[in-house]
């Protein structure tokens, strides 16, 4: 049997009517939660410069986008900026894009640079500390409802 060439020009042109259908409030966090629940299997594309940055506290500013099961958060830490200790039933993957986080976890202190990855486990106690200005990516499974719902009154 001969495969079929799908060309580059067609391929661009579908993706193109298809962003054309997709409502606006789809593509940016407005409408993403509904009464603390996240739509159910929709396909989304979210540029992180349409998800408003909260401003918790004048070192700590924070964006976030949900999915069905995870979310994936963009927390922006000036040098100093303290979390203080803390802990959830989400299971945490942590990746620094840029700068450098201390945290505090099980009794040891653990510098995560630039690059590099920390997997927190559900319910493990932990704090931290911004050693310069820094870009962290925090990932949640489940989504932190306490995020959602902006009762994450320790951050504030």
């Amino acid at each position: 049997m001969k495969k079929k060439k799908v060309s580059a020009r067609k391929t661009s042109a579908a993706a193109k009517k298809t962003a054309a259908l997709r409502p606006a409030s789809r593509v940016a966090l407005q409408g993403t939660v509904q009464k603390g629940k996240t739509r159910k299997g929709e396909l989304r594309h979210v540029p992180w410069s349409s998800v408003a940055v909260e401003a918790l506290n004048p070192l700590l500013g924070l964006h976030f986008v949900v999915g069905q099961n995870i979310m994936l958060a963009r927390v922006l830490l000036k040098k100093g900026c303290v979390v203080p200790e803390h802990s959830h039933p989400n299971e945490q993957v942590t990746f620094i894009a840029e700068g450098a986080l201390k945290f505090r976890i099980d009794g040891k202190e653990i510098i995560v640079n630039s690059g590099e990855v920390l997997t927190i486990p559900p319910n493990m106690p932990h704090s931290a500390e911004a050693l310069e200005d820094t870009v962290d990516f925090d990932v949640f499974n489940p989504p932190r409802a306490d995020w959602i719902n902006k009762t994450n009154n320790y951050l504030r």
